[in-house]
C-alpha cells in the first residue's frame, strides 16, 4: 500500500488556502465595481461580504465532526465542489441575491479546506505543528498578496470584475490535480477522540477563552482588510497595494514563525501581536499619504501570527478538542467577522453621512468615514491586549498538551 506523500498534501493544502485567499482579496478588489454595477449601499456589500464569510464556519463546524467520521479526502472533494460552483455562479451573477448565493458558496469551500487542512496538517508534522500550521497559513496572506496585484493590475488595464473572479479557477484546478489519486492519513492518526471527548476537551476554560480571542483576533485582521478599499481608499495612498504589502509582510512572517513562537512561546507572541496591531490601527486612522503605508507596516506585524497561532496553539494547548476543536476555533473566527461585515459597513456608511452633515464632500467625506471606522476596529485588539494576558496567567509553567487536563 503507498505511503502518505507528506509533501504532496501539504503542497496541495496551499494552493487550496490560495484559493481562499485570492476570493478574499478578490472580492476587496471588486466591491466599487459591484457597487457601480449593481447600485448597491456599503451595508448591501457588507451583506456580501457576510455570505462569503458565514459560509466558512457552516463548513468548519460541520466539518470538524465530519473529518472524524468521512477523513480528509472526501473534505476536499466537497471543497473542492463548493468552490467551482461558487465561483462560477458570482462569474454569472446577475444581482445582489445570486451574488449572496454564489459567495455562500465559495466561503463554504473556504471553511471546508480549514476542517480538511488544518487537522491533517497536525497530523502529519506532530512533532512541529505549530511551526506547519504558520507555514501552510502563510499562504493566506501570499495568496492575498497576489489576489491584490492582480485585481489592481486586471483593474487598471480595464478588465472586467468576473475577469477577475475567473483567475481563482488556476489554484483551483491547481490544488485539485496535486490532491487527486494521492493516500491521506486516516482521521485516527490525527489524535482524534470520540466525539464526546472533543466536547469534554472543549469545555476546558483555556479553550474557552481561546474562542473569545478569536473573535477578536479575526475581527482585528479580516474586517480590516476586507474593507481596505472603502477605509482608505480616499487617503492618498493605494488600497490594493496597502493590501498587497500587508499580507506580503504577512507571508513571510508567517514562514519564519519557528523562531519567533520559540523564543516567546504561543501566548507571549500573541499578546505582542495584539500592542503591535493596536499602534497599526491607531496610526491608520490619523495617517494619509506616504504614512499609510508606515501605518500598514505596523498593522502587518501586528495581525501576523493571530490566525494560525490561535489555531496551534488550540492544538497544543488543548489537544483532547481534536479536529472539532480547530475547526469551531476557526469557524468561531470567521462566523463573527461575518456577523461584523454589516456592521463595518454600516459604521462606513453612518461615518460618510456624519462628515456630510458638517460640510465634508467627496474623498475629504470618504476619508472622515474612514477614519471614524477605524477608531471603532480599534477597540478589538485593545481588548486582547487584556485577554492575552489572561491567557498568559492561565498557562504560565504549563508544558504543551497539559492544559487539557487543567
Amino acid at each position: 500500500m503507498s505511503k502518505v506523500n507528506n509533501l504532496r498534501l501539504f503542497t496541495a493544502s496551499c494552493f487550496a488556502l490560495v484559493t481562499t485567499a485570492f476570493a478574499f482579496a478578490i472580492r476587496a478588489g471588486i466591491l466599487d465595481s459591484l457597487s457601480k454595477e449593481f447600485t448597491l449601499s456599503d451595508t448591501q456589500l457588507g451583506y456580501i461580504n457576510q455570505m462569503a464569510i458565514l459560509g466558512f464556519p457552516i463548513a468548519t463546524i460541520v466539518g470538524g465532526y465530519l473529518y472524524n467520521v468521512f477523513g480528509a479526502k472526501r473534505m476536499i472533494v466537497l471543497a473542492l465542489v463548493s468552490h467551482l460552483l461558487g465561483i462560477l455562479l458570482t462569474i454569472y451573477a446577475s444581482g445582489f441575491y445570486l451574488l449572496l448565493i454564489s459567495n455562500f458558496f465559495i466561503g463554504f469551500g473556504n471553511g471546508t479546506v480549514e476542517a480538511a487542512c488544518n487537522p491533517m496538517i497536525a497530523a502529519m508534522f506532530r512533532k512541529n505543528q505549530t511551526t506547519m500550521l504558520n507555514r501552510f497559513h502563510v499562504w493566506f496572506p501570499g495568496g492575498i498578496f497576489l489576489g491584490a496585484l492582480i485585481s489592481k493590475f486586471m483593474t487598471d488595464s480595464g478588465m472586467s470584475w468576473q475577469a477577475q473572479i475567473a483567475v481563482m479557477l488556476i489554484p483551483t484546478a491547481i490544488y485539485a490535480y496535486l490532491f487527486y489519486g494521492q493516500k491521506f492519513p486516516e482521521a485516527k492518526d490525527a489524535g482524534q477522540a470520540k466525539f464526546s471527548d472533543n466536547l469534554k476537551g472543549m469545555l476546558n476554560p483555556v479553550y474557552i477563552l481561546l474562542l473569545v480571542c478569536m473573535i477578536l483576533t479575526a475581527n482585528t485582521e479580516l474586517s480590516t482588510q476586507q474593507w481596505v478599499e472603502r477605509l482608505l481608499g480616499a487617503s492618498g495612498a493605494s488600497p490594493m497595494l496597502i493590501l498587497a504589502m500587508v499580507t506580503g509582510l504577512m507571508a513571510v512572517g508567517r514562514f519564519f514563525a519557528g523562531p519567533v513562537v520559540h523564543r516567546l512561546n504561543p501566548t507571549g507572541v500573541l499578546w505582542a501581536s495584539a500592542v503591535i496591531a493596536t499602534l497599526g490601527i491607531y496610526m491608520m486612522g490619523h495617517s494619509s499619504g506616504a504614512m499609510v503605508y508606515v501605518s500598514a507596516i505596523m498593522f502587518a506585524i501586528g495581525v501576523c501570527y493571530f490566525w494560525p497561532t490561535m489555531i496551534g496553539t488550540t492544538s497544543e494547548y488543548v489537544p483532547q478538542s481534536g479536529a472539532l476543536g480547530m475547526s469551531i476555533m476557526g469557524g468561531m473566527g470567521m462566523f463573527a467577522t461575518g456577523i461584523a461585515q454589516p456592521i463595518v459597513g454600516g459604521w462606513i456608511d453612518s461615518g460618510r453621512a456624519a462628515a456630510q452633515a458638517q460640510g465634508l464632500v467627496g474623498d475629504a467625506a470618504e476619508m472622515a468615514a474612514g477614519q471614524a471606522t477605524l477608531g471603532k476596529l480599534i477597540v478589538f485588539p485593545i481588548i486582547l491586549i487584556f485577554a492575552f494576558g489572561v491567557l498568559w496567567f492561565m498557562l504560565r509553567g504549563k508544558p504543551h498538551g497539559a492544559a487539557a487536563h487543567a
